[in-house]
């Protein structure tokens, strides 16, 4: 039975709200993703069927946890008895992410839009690729666009609203747009490839097209919860809308305060005009924080106060009111990173604070470096979130791209990269003459390849060469058909072993690095990604695990932040430490230029800034520390540089000036408990 005793009156309020529209207006802290999972638990305790509920995040990481605490709270109340046999039929709700959610809706109708089934969903650098072909054909002599700035006006254009409103002013940027858009669609489905912003799009242009199929999604999915709704944008919206229009259970989770991804295409205005979609909404506000002390909590709400629009929340803890935020003015920002160095050393050393209790936040990367610098001198291990992926590793990206081919030898930009990796005799000038042929004949570069006439063009050692490659590939397709593969648990693991051992890769690996630890790295990490494919497929055929392999690893986007650093202070940027917590925190570089960032001003961006300063502070549980400098190098010149406005919304009576306190004598009590925690900690 599960006990809503633990929850407090507003929380419990939201769980127990179970039919109709609900907005839970979930401040910083507030137990939001326990109310979450309590309200799923607490519907298939009164009989709601789990298969008829639906919780949409935004992380993979998010809807893992979300599952596993539900699992948690209901451990066997995912069986219930099969209809036709009487058994215990397992059940579980949906819990996943967007673009998941649309994956799994598309699998089942998208050949009613004219693709297979099987398609592949295109990664960033399989865009970008697809891009450059388009721009080199459409260019004049001379004439350079950036793919990236392409690709991120595709992406705005793709997903509409404001965001694609503002970018699309200028008639020649949206005439190129448009030309290039039809162009890139054309290729990805000639590939029967598609990229993230299809897969909503398209599932919403399969709810428009085929109503049937937007009736069985809305018979499957009653009940509906969305997470961190304050970051939907507008197509999101739309799909959101258009499962819950009908049956209006809709239960939306966000805080309208910590919408920071305006710039991605989030629209805030989902969350404070719902009742414009939904009048009969019940709006239920969770203002109990449980992270932070009342002083930190108190001057978070201050700041927000100060945005126009928004929907009115009050934090405020039972944890005491706890220290005064500390407040340093630096002279440049070697000083300021030398100084917050010195402090972590000096809370570990004096009061046992581990470094993984500490973390440091700034606007943006570039402000990492003498930060980084200052620790790697005082020999502090840190973790620095943002760096590079493990799935952006070359190895990595070669294996998927192999993985790829096979499922689909028709995918351009997987074969390209792999048809000469290892070395085959397939030069960068074979492979271009081979893309002109498949452009020539509107067919991909496989099937080009596969033309007799095209072959013929090439002299004999380089004909020899294509024809062993695309045997290759086809025996190796092969293998994934072979029923009798089936029952093997780890035949894909094997698979891939196999043709690894068979192309050489191994080999090439090991012999593109000059240090050996770092070739046997590679190896290692390509290896251990390698045993997981058989997961959760036994009994599969081949070719369907490896879709789901392939989807997962596709679709779980989130870097390395996931794995567990160990004891390491944390340097994060102020976008990507939303959902974290950390006891100490240090707030760096807060000058005008850089929060608000001095493009807010000339894009009206002020709000979500101050929304920004707002998730910064409301990450600290016990101490606050927070440092601007007078001077910052920039192109190698000392720049001046001026407090935030920001800082003066800040209540003086909860601002310590560590200069001030630096001039009064330290106290006979609070030296005495300074040297008893050294003593302690030396012990």
């Amino acid at each position: 039975m599960l006990n809503l005793n633990t929850l407090n009156p507003e929380q419990r309020d939201a769980v127990e709200t179970v039919r109709g529209p609900v907005l839970i207006l979930a401040g910083a802290g507030t137990g939001k993703t326990r109310v979450i999972t309590f309200r799923i638990a607490h519907m298939v305790e009164r009989g709601i069927p789990p298969e008829n509920i639906l919780a949409v995040t935004f992380t993979n990481k998010a809807a893992r946890e979300m599952l596993e605490r539900v699992n948690q709270l209901l451990p066997r109340s995912g069986r219930r008895p099969s209809q036709e046999s009487g058994e215990a039929k397992p059940t579980r709700p949906t819990i996943s992410t967007f673009h998941s959610l649309c994956v799994r809706i598309l699998r089942q109708h998208i050949e009613l839009l004219g693709y297979k089934r099987n398609f592949v969903i295109y990664d960033d650098s399989e865009q970008l690729s697809t891009v450059k072909k388009i721009l080199a054909n459409i260019s004049a002599k001379g004439e350079q666009t950036d793919p990236r700035v392409v690709l991120s006006l595709l992406s705005k254009f793709k997903n509409g609203g404001a965001q694609a409103e503002a970018a699309f002013k200028d008639p020649n940027v949206s005439a190129l747009a448009e030309h290039v858009r039809k162009k890139y669609d054309s290729a990805l489905k000639a590939c029967n490839a598609v990229d993230f912003d299809d897969l909503i799009l398209l599932t919403l242009r399969l709810f428009n097209e085929h109503p049937e199929a937007l009736d069985a999604c809305r018979a499957r999915f009653r009940y509906v919860m969305v997470d961190e709704y304050q970051d939907t944008n507008a197509s999101q919206f739309q799909l959101v809308h258009a499962l819950t229009l009908k049956h209006r259970n809709l239960c939306v989770v966000g805080d309208d305060d910590q919408s920071i991804y305006g710039w991605r295409g989030a629209e805030v205005a989902n969350l404070l005009d719902l009742e414009k979609h939904f009048p009969e909404v019940k709006v239920v506000k969770l203002e109990q924080n449980y992270r932070s002390t009342n002083t930190i909590l108190q001057a978070a709400n201050a700041v927000i106060k100060n945005n126009a629009r928004r929907r009115g929340k009050n934090l405020w803890s039972q944890n005491g009111q706890g220290s005064k935020i500390q407040l340093h003015a630096f002279e440049n920002e070697e000083i300021e990173a030398r100084t917050v160095a010195e402090t972590i050393e000096f809370k570990r050393m004096t009061q046992r604070v581990p470094w993984g209790d500490q973390a440091i936040l700034f606007r943006t990367n570039l402000q990492s470096r003498p930060i980084e610098m200052e620790l790697r001198k005082a020999s502090i291990r840190y973790h620095l979130i943002g760096g590079q992926s493990f799935f952006d590793r070359r190895e990595v990206r070669d294996f998927l791209a192999y993985v790829k081919t096979f499922l689909n030898p028709h995918d351009d930009v997987s074969l390209l990269r792999i048809a000469n990796v290892p070395a085959r005799g397939l030069s960068d000038v074979t492979m271009e003459r081979l893309l002109g042929a498949s452009q020539e004949r509107h067919s991909s570069v496989f099937a080009a390849m596969r033309h007799t006439d095209v072959q013929e063009s090439f002299q004999a050692r380089t004909r020899e060469a294509i024809q062993e490659f695309l045997g290759f590939i086809e025996e190796t397709r092969a293998k994934l058909s072979d029923e009798s593969l089936a029952e093997k648990p780890d035949a894909l693991q094997q698979w891939a072993e196999a043709f690894l051992n068979e192309t050489g890769y191994w080999n090439e690996l090991r012999r593109s690095e000059k240090n050996q630890e770092n070739a046997e790295n590679r190896t290692r990490s390509l290896r251990d990604m390698i045993a997981t494919m058989d997961r959760d497929g036994e009994g599969k055929p081949l070719s369907d695990r490896l879709d789901g392999f392939l989807e997962t690893v596709t679709l779980d986007t989130e870097r390395q932040e996931d794995k567990e650093a160990g004891d390491a202070v944390t340097l994060i940027t102020m976008h990507s430490c939303k959902g974290l917590e950390y006891p100490h925190v240090y707030v760096v570089g807060l000058e005008d230029g850089l929060l608000p960032h001095s493009r807010s001003k000339v894009e009206g961006t002020m709000d979500e800034e101050r929304r920004l300063f707002y998730v910064a502070i409301t990450r600290a549980k016990r101490e606050l520390m927070i440092s601007h400098c007078g001077g910052r190098k920039k192109y190698g010149q000392v720049m001046p540089c001026h407090p935030s406005p920001f800082l003066k919304e800040l209540p003086a009576n909860l601002i310590e000036d560590a200069e001030e306190k630096g001039k009064q004598p330290v106290t006979q009590a609070s030296a005495k408990d300074m040297f008893a925690a050294m003593r302690a900690a030396l012990q």
